[in-house]
């Protein structure tokens, strides 16, 4: 099975931009480690198609380890605005210092050294070991987990079957190409074995498929119902003092949106948590509501608004209009900053 999936792979293998193709490995090219890196903490909890622009803008900005280890962190949060999960970005400032400081600009190619490093859990280093030095690691993604669960034909539901999953994943992973094999993996899930509609006559595995045989490939793998997501409120303020500057802040680094750049406000709890406005002005609260959903909840935004203000605020510092990139806030932050510019 893993020959047909590797034959398979040769001829069916996404193009992205952190990948060497087939081809190129006959030809003794070799995976970049910081693009292998860089690309698995992207991708982590976000999508492909996401990911290919801030790769390309990452690796164009800070092209080698080092060049990542000496940049300046607000840069680096700027760059990464949009893509969210923000702690990624401040692991990859701390990872890439350890890798220069105490690696010597070497990542390290096994499990002990590479769970050791910031960002970096088991699945991640399984992909850095197959993918980058082609070591025989077990790489299971939410792709690879569909396609287990469709081929053997697991009924029992995720998460409670990830341990069954690896275990049929490890059984399937050769001792040839295993970096390969990995993305082959991968590229079966994301293009022939989608979540719905799965394109069961190309796959090179449908003879072997006991999902597609018992009718059920479909349907697998079944989940545990989610929780429904709890909704939070809040307040942003955005004040424009006589020269046209804005009043932001930084966040603190840990927390969500932790150490971006954004509106000061209040906390954002299920009921309205009480708080200190900015500074002393005449606010002025905007119709609409904000609305925006993280991994574990929703959030309901009240902007309110201030223009031409004078007073020195308590909280965050005015940046000068110039100085202002929207681009360089977060999602969230964005959509308050959307509503503001159209009054």
């Amino acid at each position: 099975m893993a020959e047909d999936l590797l034959s398979w792979y040769d001829v069916n293998a996404r193009d992205l931009p952190w990948r060497i193709s087939p081809g190129d490995g006959k030809k003794d090219i070799s995976p970049n480690p910081y693009y292998i890196w860089m690309s698995e903490i992207m991708l982590q909890q976000t999508t492909v198609a996401a990911v290919k622009e801030y790769f390309i803008k990452f690796t164009t900005l800070w092209p080698t380890v080092f060049d990542m280890a000496e940049a300046n962190d607000e840069d680096v949060m700027a760059a990464w605005a949009g893509l969210g999960y923000y702690a990624r970005a401040r692991n990859l400032l701390k990872c890439a210092r350890i890798i220069k400081d105490q690696y010597n600009g070497k990542f390290p190619c096994n499990e002990k050294d590479l769970l050791s490093l910031p960002g970096i859990g088991p699945y991640t280093a399984a992909a850095i070991m197959s993918i980058a030095f082609d070591e025989k690691a077990i790489v299971l993604d939410g792709n690879i987990e569909r396609v287990m669960s469709r081929i053997y034909a697991v009924e029992e539901p995720l998460p409670n079957s990830k341990k069954s999953l690896w275990l049929l994943a490890a059984g399937l992973t050769p001792d040839n190409r295993p970096g390969d094999y990995a993305q082959a993996a991968m590229d079966l899930g994301a293009t022939v074995c989608t979540p719905r509609s799965p394109k069961c006559d190309l796959c090179p595995w449908n003879l072997n498929c006991l999902g597609l045989i018992k009718g059920i490939a479909r349907d697998l793998p079944f989940k545990v119902p989610k929780l429904k997501k709890p909704t939070r409120v809040g307040i942003a303020y955005v004040a424009i003092n006589g020269d046209q500057s804005l009043l932001l802040e930084r966040r603190p680094d840990k927390g969500l949106l932790g150490g971006m750049l954004g509106w000061p406000g209040s906390d954002w709890a299920i009921t309205q948590a009480q708080h200190l406005e900015p500074l002393d002005a005449d606010w002025i609260t905007l119709n609409n509501i904000i609305r925006h959903t993280f991994t574990h909840f929703h959030l309901e935004l009240t902007v309110k608004f201030a223009s031409n203000v004078k007073t020195k605020p308590r909280i965050g510092e005015f940046l000068s209009m110039e100085d202002f990139n929207p681009q360089d806030l977060p999602t969230v932050m964005r959509k308050v900053w959307s509503m503001v510019s159209k009054l």
